[in-house]
C-alpha cells in the first residue's frame, strides 16, 4: 500500500458489520512496547527525529522501516519506524500542518505515537508505555 492510498475515498457509504482489526491492537502494542521505546530512543539519540512515529498496520505497506513484521512473530500486526519528516516528505502531514502536529505530539518518552492503518483509514493514537 502506498502512502496516498491512506485517504479512504469511501467514507459515508455502508459496508457490512465485521469485526474491527484494532480489538487485536492493544494486545500487540503492549508485547511490542520495549522494543517500540528502544528504537524511538535510538531514533532521538541518533538525532535522526525529535518524533518518532510508529506504524501500525496488518497488510503491505511501504513507509519507514519494518522493526516487527506480524509474519516472523506470529502476531496480528506489524510495526514500522518512521519519524514525522519522512511523514511530511510523503505528503501524510501537510508542511502547513507542521507546527499543529508538533503542538499535538505527546512526550516520546512516556507516549508511543502509532499511525493506525486500516482498510477504513488511518489515524494517530498516543498509547502510554505503561
Amino acid at each position: 500500500m502506498n502512502p496516498e492510498e491512506l485517504f479512504n475515498e469511501n467514507r459515508g457509504q455502508q459496508q457490512p458489520a465485521a469485526e474491527s482489526p484494532l480489538v487485536s491492537l492493544p494486545r500487540d502494542l503492549k508485547m511490542f512496547k520495549e522494543s517500540i521505546r528502544e528504537v524511538a530512543v535510538e531514533i532521538m539519540v541518533e538525532g535522526l527525529s525529535k518524533y518518532p512515529i510508529f506504524v501500525a498496520h496488518q497488510h503491505e505497506l511501504k513507509l519507514g522501516e519494518v522493526i516487527l513484521d506480524r509474519n516472523e512473530l506470529n502476531t496480528e500486526w506489524s510495526i514500522h519506524a518512521s519519524t514525522m519528516e519522512e511523514f511530511i516528505e510523503v505528503g501524510l502531514i501537510k508542511r502547513s500542518r507542521r507546527e499543529n502536529f508538533v503542538a499535538s505530539y505527546k512526550n516520546p518518552n512516556e507516549f508511543m505515537c502509532i499511525f493506525v492503518v486500516v482498510p477504513e483509514g488511518a489515524n494517530f493514537v498516543f498509547v502510554p508505555y505503561q
